[in-house]
């Protein structure tokens, strides 16, 4: 008696029985088998699922138009695409994020995915190909090397514009912490030395700044990967696609995802140059290096809280220690470091994968998919937990504060241009010395006045340009 629990399909290999309820089929399942590399299937990232529909829908709208797919054929393939741009059969789209081929497993998860399907639709069972086919019906007039570097575009794209919405979240949770301590006098510092008074809102208003600029980078980077090769077909000369279909289906396919696509003029170039993908790469290791720093800067400024510089205090998110009562570490900020850490990793894997393509084609593309997808939901999530888990509670120890600017050397500096700079070294080395203030020896030797020292060591003069004394007076 025959397994109803299976069906047989077969391949260029021969005969394969694969789960008769799999909406997957015999090439899939060989690439699950041949890749059990990470165990993470390529569902993890919906963004590249739903790419794939796109193209794929768009793909059969442009070959019915062309006269090369019947109509029930187109109808049938698009309403499953838009039943999987719904989250729907995301679980049958199994094969390993890390594998051979060039994506050739992902694609083919794709097209076996929607030709059984569609099969169903139509009242067929899975495998019966004869009625609707993965390669010469959903497949029609493409090739993994334009359906792959394509679907991975698209999916970047809406990626990259998450991660600038979470980023803009976390732009404004500085900016408004920037507001909030507009007037708190401190000190600034240069390689962990005292330098000169600044307030606490410059120092989070420049957090602020970082990130816009890196928001910027990334509509730029953004922009390139709009670029694509549909039509190529094998290594770009268009084989087995009618003439019209290429930009065609870049048409179809900037309506359907709404985004501005451009068709590469050079689809042999454009097969085989992983350039967009490096240099969006490196964007995203910039941000990954600013976010580090900043979260560095939010570490030491709320280190000990007594033993250290103890400037600011993070929200309490945990307990710190299993051994010290009452330690409460800055975990949030840790976690964003570590996730630094990875993207700048992520990048040299893009790197040497773009780097290691031969020829027409860069086999190595599924690696640099998954590190940029990787990249940018880390990213974007870790700005969305810095917002709303840390920087948003932070509080400032204003007490403290203006005890470092009273008590600071470093105040000296801005009164070189009334005492001259040998007086004001002098007044820095004795104070260094007795431990004494600047300003109470610059009183004591009669070097100004309290009402000349009270109008020069103002906030407002200290922390930005102010009139200084006339030369030719």
């Amino acid at each position: 008696m025959a397994d109803q629990s299976m069906r047989i399909e077969h391949d260029l290999l021969g005969d394969y029985h694969v789960p008769a309820d799999a909406y997957y089929g015999v090439h899939t399942l060989r690439a699950v088998e041949n890749f059990p590399i990470t165990g993470t299937p390529i569902s993890i990232y919906p963004d590249l699922i739903n790419a794939l529909a796109f193209i794929k829908q768009a793909a059969a709208i442009s070959n019915h138009e062309l006269g090369l797919l019947d109509h029930q054929r187109c109808s049938v393939i698009v309403d499953v695409c838009e039943e999987l741009r719904t989250g729907a059969l995301h679980d049958q789209f199994v094969v390993d994020v890390i594998q051979g081929g060039a994506g050739t497993s992902t694609n083919m998860n794709a097209n076996e995915v929607i030709a059984n399907r569609a099969l169903e639709l139509l009242g067929h069972k899975k495998g019966e190909y004869q009625h609707l086919h993965p390669n010469d019906h959903v497949n029609i007039g493409q090739s993994t090397n334009d359906v792959y570097p394509s679907a991975l575009r698209i999916a970047t794209y809406f990626g990259i514009y998450g991660l600038i919405e979470a980023m803009e979240v976390l732009r404004e949770a500085f900016a408004a912490k920037a507001d909030e301590f507009v007037d708190v006098l401190k000190m600034g510092r240069t390689q962990l030395q005292d330098a000169v008074p600044m307030t606490l809102g410059q120092e989070f208003s420049t957090y602020a700044v970082m990130l816009a600029e890196d928001q910027e980078r990334l509509r730029e980077a953004a922009s390139l990967i709009r670029e694509i090769n549909m039509g190529a077909t094998a290594i770009g000369t268009g084989i087995t696609a009618h003439p019209d279909y290429a930009p065609l289906v870049v048409h179809h396919l900037g309506r359907l995802t709404g985004i501005d696509l451009v068709a590469a003029p050079n689809l042999i170039e454009a097969t085989q140059d992983c350039g967009s993908f490096v240099q969006l790469s490196g964007v995203l290791k910039r941000v990954a290096v600013k976010l580090s720093k900043i979260c560095n800067d939010l570490r030491l400024l709320s280190s000990g809280p007594r033993a250290g510089l103890g400037e600011i205090n993070l929200p309490p998110m945990q307990a710190g220690s299993s051994i010290m009562p009452g330690k409460v570490n800055p975990v949030i900020p840790e976690v964003v470091n570590q996730v630094a850490f990875e993207i700048i990793g992520n990048d040299l894997t893009v790197t040497f994968a773009a780097e290691a393509g031969q020829l027409q084609l860069n086999a190595f593309e599924p690696i640099i998919a998954h590190s940029l997808f990787k990249s940018v939901t880390h990213l974007r999530r870790a700005c969305y937990t810095l917002a709303d888990r840390c920087v948003k509670g932070i509080t400032a120890n204003k007490e403290r504060l203006r005890e470092t600017v009273e008590n600071s050397i470093g105040i000296v500096t801005a009164l070189n241009p009334y005492i001259g700079y040998s007086n004001a070294t002098s007044v820095a080395q004795e104070a260094h010395a007795t431990g004494g203030s600047v300003a109470a020896i610059v009183l004591q030797r009669g070097l100004l006045s309290q009402s000349q020292l009270d109008e020069i060591l103002r906030p407002e003069v200290l922390t930005r340009p102010a009139p200084l004394p006339d030369a030719r007076a």
